[in-house]
């Protein structure tokens, strides 16, 4: 019965520090004020999802922050077609960033230039603590 005691204690601390570590609170994503800014000076962002050029956008500022992009889906749901609103916005080719002064730029854009061009501040990104 003793044994059986400790056991269960021991399942029960195990199972509660992994449930700890698996809904440990996530922070903020490395670039969150940087997008936050595009968005706010007016910069929009246009892709595709079947378009890697996009992917890799996306992936310069990392998983949380590509959440608060201007980003705008131009592809229809079956890949074939172009949104109306891509349409509308003269979108040629992805992925496309156009800007409040009317210029746009094509390709993956580095985050600097983005920076340059919209005047928001390139944060060092925020790192994780052990």
């Amino acid at each position: 019965m003793k044994n059986i005691l400790i056991w269960s204690l021991v399942t029960i601390v195990f199972v509660g520090g992994i449930l700890v570590l698996v809904k440990k609170p996530s922070g903020p994503g490395k670039y969150d004020q940087f997008a936050q800014c595009l968005a706010d000076k007016g910069a929009k962002f246009y892709g595709a999802f079947w378009c890697p050029h996009c992917q890799n956008q996306k992936r310069m500022f990392g998983s949380k922050s590509a959440k608060l992009l201007p980003y705008t889906e131009c592809s229809t749901p079956d890949g074939k077609g172009t949104t109306q609103a891509c349409i509308d916005a003269g979108v040629k080719s992805y992925p496309t960033w156009k800007f409040a002064d009317g210029t746009e730029l094509v390709g993956e854009i580095p985050l600097a230039q983005l920076a340059e061009k919209t005047s928001c501040v390139l944060e060092q990104p925020v790192t994780e603590t052990p």
